[in-house]
C-alpha cells in the first residue's frame, strides 16, 4: 500500500467506525459522546496502521490477499476490543460486539469504495 492509500485508508475508517463506537459506547457503557468519540478515533489510530503496514502485507505471502486481509481483520477487531477493554475494564462482550460492528462497516465500506 502506498503511504496517499494508507491515509485514505485511515480516513474512511475513522469516519465509519467513530460515529458507531460513539453511538454505541454512548448508549450500552453510558459513556459521554465526546469521551466515547475520543475512544474509537485512538483505536483506530493505533490499530489502522498495524493493520496496513504489519499485519496485511505479512500474511499476504502465506495466505494470500483475500485471506490475509479477513485474518487481519479478525486481528484488529481482537486487538481494538482489548484497548476498549483494558480502558473500561468491563463489559468485555459489549465491547467485543461494539467492536465487531464497527470494523464490519468499515470493512465493507472499503470493499465498496476500493
Amino acid at each position: 500500500m502506498t503511504g496517499a492509500q494508507i491515509l485514505t485508508g485511515l480516513a474512511l475508517t475513522e469516519v465509519v467506525e467513530v460515529p458507531l463506537y460513539c453511538l454505541a459506547l454512548k448508549r450500552v457503557l453510558l459513556i459521554r459522546a465526546l469521551v466515547a468519540a475520543a475512544a474509537g478515533a485512538s483505536v483506530n489510530l493505533i490499530s489502522y496502521p498495524l493493520f496496513a503496514w504489519a499485519l496485511t502485507p505479512s500474511l499476504v505471502h502465506p495466505l494470500g490477499p483475500e485471506a490475509a486481509l479477513w485474518c487481519a481483520e479478525i486481528m484488529v477487531w481482537l486487538l481494538e476490543t482489548a484497548l476498549l477493554y483494558a480502558w473500561q475494564r468491563r463489559a468485555v462482550i459489549d465491547l467485543t460486539l461494539i467492536c465487531l460492528l464497527a470494523n464490519a462497516c468499515s470493512l465493507l465500506a472499503g470493499l465498496l469504495v476500493g
